[in-house]
């Protein structure tokens, strides 16, 4: 989740190079920020590090670092006017006669630094009234170098147009990922199923794959802290979702609607022989999503391969060769907190580092594991220390998770989009979880008295029968 930083560039501790300041008493009598990056700090002594001079500009990983994790002390708008007046009053951009030897070296330094924070946070200045702080500084250097408000014009352009494409979203689930509940099997005629839209498992990867990056791309790295890092340590610990991340929410359910979809298509058709081809088919789509490094839909694929109404269709495994499902599972299983999926990843990781091509350097995590992982790092840690100093150790860490998913997402998909296929897998109707059991239960009758039970149950409220 910037021009292009790397996981490494990201967090390196010791890449922090103090400003030219002197620490206060209490920073003195607390940790001082020498030799790298601090592992405490007070919130004011952390924004003065965020502010150039003309001698001085902080390294990329405490920029990213700071910007992720200050809004959870202060909000971005006032971060920004603070820093506007920082800059204004320490290089005395209020005078009427400016030092324009000291200005020409100290402008391409804040230019660089609104550039990095617009580009890898645009969603920071949505409100006109940052907008203004940005023409503001800038317009108080323009004097001395009539470049300064060029360069604004472009970064401002380069601003609206990745908000514009953010306010226009991925292609929305337009309200198919809300599960519906068939009364009968709906007659072939008017139901399409996924093997009739695309039957190479191959290219289904592909547009998996497609559909993965497309959500990804816009997701913003501040929402993993706004969603998952509560500000009142009294509220509750639970992630809270909100209209500040939006994007992650809709991730999160295109990977549910993705494990429904699957489900949904193993349980539709009516003999076994096709539902075991259905499975066939899905185990060899995970086995390519593994190749690929699409880690997210192949846990999708075989968590609704997983799910009870599925996993009760004995007769229908039976006929199904089962021994590249079990490879793919193992790969996946969440024993030793999912060891054998993480030693997968670092290699993904490793390949696309060293990468030669855009297919090498896919890496798509099983995300709902990285949000537990962020979860149980803020758990694990207090964001202030009995000093009341910014944990900044923490946040290191928070932001060393957070900048390798900003370098996945960036990677521009090198497959083609096949939009009949991606439509589908947007739009198709899923069964719900009852409905689920329902086609289970019609395809391959209930087995012992519970099953019986609920059958019944299910019947009774979904076809209206006694």
């Amino acid at each position: 989740m910037p021009q292009t930083l790397s996981a490494s560039d990201m967090v390196t501790p010791g890449s922090l190079s103090p400003p030219p300041t002197e620490p206060t008493d209490v920073e003195q009598a607390g940790q001082p920020l020498l030799d790298g990056a601090p592992s405490s700090a007070s919130l004011e002594t952390l924004i003065q590090h965020l502010v150039p001079t003309a001698d001085y500009y902080p390294e990329k990983a405490y920029i990213f670092t700071f910007l992720l994790s200050s809004r959870l002390f202060i909000e971005p708008r006032e971060l920004l006017a603070r820093v506007c007046h920082l800059c204004i009053e320490q290089q005395q951009l209020d005078k009427p006669v400016l030092d324009k030897a000291r200005v020409r070296k100290f402008g391409p330094k804040l230019l660089q630094l609104l550039a990095e924070w617009t580009e890898t946070f645009p969603r920071d200045f949505q409100e006109e009234s940052t907008i203004g702080h940005l023409k503001d500084v800038v317009g108080r250097i323009a004097p001395c170098d009539e470049a300064y408000r060029k360069s604004m014009h472009q970064l401002l352009q380069a601003l609206h147009q990745k908000l514009a494409a953010l306010r226009q979203g991925p292609e929305g689930l337009l309200g198919a990922d809300k599960p519906i509940s068939y009364r009968t099997k709906p007659p072939a005629s008017i139901h399409r199923e996924l093997l009739g839209v695309c039957s190479d498992p191959y290219t289904l990867a592909q547009q998996l794959t497609h559909v993965e990056l497309e959500r990804l791309r816009h997701i913003g790295p501040e929402e993993f802290v706004q969603a998952f890092v509560n500000k009142d340590p009294l509220a509750s610990t639970k992630p809270c979702f909100n209209d500040k991340t939006s994007n992650l929410e809709a991730y999160v359910k295109w990977f549910n609607r993705l494990c429904y979809l699957v489900a949904t298509e193993i349980c539709m058709p009516a003999k076994k022989k096709q539902r075991a081809q259905v499975i066939e088919f899905f185990i060899d789509v995970a086995r390519e999503c593994f190749n690929i490094g699409n880690f997210n839909s192949l846990m999708a694929i075989i968590s609704g391969m997983n799910m009870s109404p599925v996993s009760r269709l004995k007769k229908t495994w039976a006929k199904v060769k089962t021994a590249k499902f079990f490879i793919l599972e193992h790969q996946m299983d969440p024993t030793g907190n999912f060891c054998n999926y993480r030693t997968a990843l670092r290699g993904a990781a490793h390949r696309s580092l060293t990468a030669h091509s855009s297919r090498e350097k896919i890496v798509i995590p099983f995300f709902s594991l990285l949000i537990k992982d962020i979860y149980f790092l803020n758990e694990g840690c207090a964001n202030r220390l009995p000093n009341g100093h910014v944990n900044f150790e923490k946040f290191l860490e928070l932001a060393k998770q957070v900048g390798e998913f900003i370098t996945w997402k960036q990677v521009e998909c090198p497959f083609e989009q096949d939009h009949s296929i991606t439509h589908y897998l947007y739009t198709a109707p899923i069964f719900s979880e009852d409905g689920l059991y329902l086609a289970s239960y019609e395809s391959e009758s209930p087995e012992n008295q519970t099953e019986k039970e609920r059958w019944k149950s299910l019947r009774s409220s979904i076809l209206g029968k006694t």
